[in-house]
């Protein structure tokens, strides 16, 4: 391949050579609809098939749960992959060899240092996995495991293993199992450590491992609970090039995908609450390495779920942590829950004690972590005009944490009803530490996200459709005054997206707008136009085209003046009350002029 063909050139290529039928068939059950292809939605759970496949322009689209894009996007969502990985992904399987970049020495060597962590991670997993199912002195691990209901599925899957006690093997269990060239290795992934005299002696003995794996399936470090007597209860491995505690979920690999089909992630805190539940039943959840939440794992969580709830254990740890992790879920933009369990209980315990039944009951009841952080506020320090000042400060930070205005002025309107407060009273007070705030009228909150933008009329609605349908004649549009005319409303930003579009590449399709537009309505109308379209934009014959851009340049032209008779009739109200007739006289004849444009057929 050149040096010259660039990634974009190979992308595009790889796009036009992919079957997006083939790709998204081997996923999900496809029927021919017409010209389109439909079925159940991978991204939610659904009876009733909207999910439109369209062949012709290779895009596909929920009119359930609004997900759309390219094969591209469903690689990476379906997936979980980046753009990178999807894109080589697509052109192995189509035979288009990809131009690589030489990595630098440096990059180089740290890519040999994580597959060697990896592998020897992976062999250490091996050893502990089969010294649990077959060792003698594994007897006592068994037994514990087999009382807290963990099934030989659960210890398959997780690849759950037990580092021996040093009564029945002695220091150098693991290092007399790995060759002379890993040692090194296991030591810098923490599966040894070093004596000061030489040699090395293992650091996990008589615990129970969970191997903990990144999103890929490759083991990063381990987990252990100790068996018998001795502290720490628990213990993860030291961090490593390869294993960053606040950047990975235990379960979620093994999980992600029972995550993904509900839609909703339950976070728990303990490795035996973790595979407590899913022996039970309860598959879409996950655990933090022992340390607090971080938004990095909140990040982990968005790529397969809207939703989050945490479970938590009910004492005041459990409560303040549910307080700390609000500000998380309000920067990442996650509609957070938390449910707690009783005093007596942790997860582990309740399920098996009263059931996946009682446990759903439980998450039903959990509650927004907003609502949650202000009513402990409120129990400690009251409504008294005090105890508002201090919940005030206490709030701060929360506001702050609000990834946008719209999302702030909602919290603030929301908040100052509970504390019997006028929005302007709390806005005013947080603005310091929240910045700018957009404060809506009391009891008008909930119509702040439909007004928004200015909804499309008809004749916006058809200069928009052709817009993007007909890329080639954006620019005659646009010089035309195609965003004056849309200015407000979501075809101001259409245009703005396709702009940008259209400038970095000016060959781009219709559909490879969907790419770059994030979820929402500007999406949906995009995508709703494209499968309504009945032939691709470069199938339309050519005089019709023709006919169609003169008549919208026509209608582009007469809203600019009409626009300016407006405008100019107010001029002219002014200019009556203030007396001024020299002035007056003059607009009246522009006037005169921008109606006979406004009657001209062919202006």
């Amino acid at each position: 391949m050149a040096d010259r063909e660039s990634r974009d050139d190979v992308a595009a290529l790889v796009k036009e050579r992919a079957d997006i039928v083939q790709i998204i068939g081997e996923c999900v059950e496809l029927k021919r609809s017409g010209v389109r292809f439909l079925g159940r939605c991978p991204f939610h759970g659904e009876k009733t098939p909207s999910f439109s496949v369209h062949a012709g322009q290779q895009f596909y689209h929920c009119f359930g749960c609004g997900e759309s894009g390219d094969v591209f996007s469903f690689m990476m969502k379906y997936h979980n992959l980046d753009f990178p990985s999807a894109l080589k992904e697509l052109a192995k399987r189509y035979q288009i060899e990809l131009p690589e970049r030489r990595p630098s020495k440096e990059e180089e060597q740290r890519i040999q240092k994580s597959q060697l962590l990896f592998a020897v991670n992976d062999k250490c997993a091996t050893i502990f996995c089969r010294y649990l199912q077959d060792a003698p002195g594994a007897r006592v691990a068994r037994d514990y495991l087999s009382k807290r209901g963990v099934n030989s599925e659960i210890l398959t899957r997780y690849r759950i293993g037990y580092a021996p006690a040093v009564e029945e093997v002695g220091w150098n269990f693991l290092g007399s199992r790995l060759g002379k060239e890993e040692l090194p290795t296991a030591v810098e992934a923490g599966l040894l450590v070093e004596k000061e005299q030489g040699g090395s002696y293992d650091r996990f003995r008589d615990r129970i491992l969970f191997p903990i794996a990144d999103i890929s399936g490759r083991i990063c470090g381990f987990g252990g609970r100790i068996v018998g007597e001795g502290q720490p209860k628990y213990l993860n491995s030291p961090e490593s090039p390869v294993f960053i505690k606040g950047k990975l979920l235990l379960g979620l690999f093994q999980q992600k995908e029972y995550i993904r089909r509900q839609n909703h992630a339950i976070l728990v805190e303990g490795n035996f609450d973790l595979i407590s539940l899913v022996a039970h039943g309860c598959n879409n959840v996950a655990a933090p390495l022992g340390t607090a939440l971080t938004p990095e794992q909140l990040r982990l969580l968005k790529r397969f779920a809207e939703k989050v709830t945490l479970l938590f254990d009910g004492d005041d740890a459990g409560r303040k942590a549910a307080v700390r992790a609000v500000p998380l879920f309000l920067a990442e933009q996650i509609p957070g829950r938390v449910a707690f369990l009783p005093a007596e209980h942790d997860p582990d315990t309740f399920v098996r004690e009263k059931g996946l039944v009682e446990l759903n009951k439980l998450l039903d009841q959990s509650i927004a972590l907003p609502e949650f952080a202000l009513a402990q506020m409120t129990d400690k320090h009251g409504l008294t005009l005090d105890g508002k000042s201090k919940i005030l400060e206490e709030l701060k930070p929360l506001i702050a944490a609000a990834a946008s205005p719209l999302q702030r002025s909602l919290f603030i309107a929301h908040f100052a009803e509970k504390l019997g407060l006028t929005v302007d009273q709390l806005g005013g007070n947080l603005e310091r530490a929240a910045g700018p705030i957009v404060l809506p009228q009391a009891k008008t909150v909930h119509r702040a996200r439909a007004e928004q933008a200015v909804p499309l009329a008809m004749a916006q609605r058809q200069l928009v459709e052709f817009m993007i349908l007909q890329p080639k004649y954006f620019f005659r549009l646009a010089e035309g005054g195609l965003r004056a005319c849309l200015a407000g409303g979501v075809g101001e930003i259409l245009f703005l997206q396709m702009e940008s579009l259209l400038t970095a590449n000016p060959q781009a399709e219709p559909e490879e707008l969907l790419t770059v537009l994030p979820e929402g309505g500007e999406r949906s109308l995009v995508a709703e136009l494209l499968l309504r379209a009945p032939v691709h934009a470069s199938e339309r014959d050519e005089n019709t085209s023709s006919e169609e851009i003169a008549d919208l340049l026509l209608y582009l032209r007469k809203d600019k003046l009409k626009k300016q008779s407006e405008e100019l009739m107010l001029r002219i109200e002014q200019a009556e009350k203030s007396g001024d007739h020299h002035l007056l006289q003059d607009m009246l004849v522009e006037k005169v002029e921008i109606t006979r444009k406004l009657h001209d057929e062919s202006v």
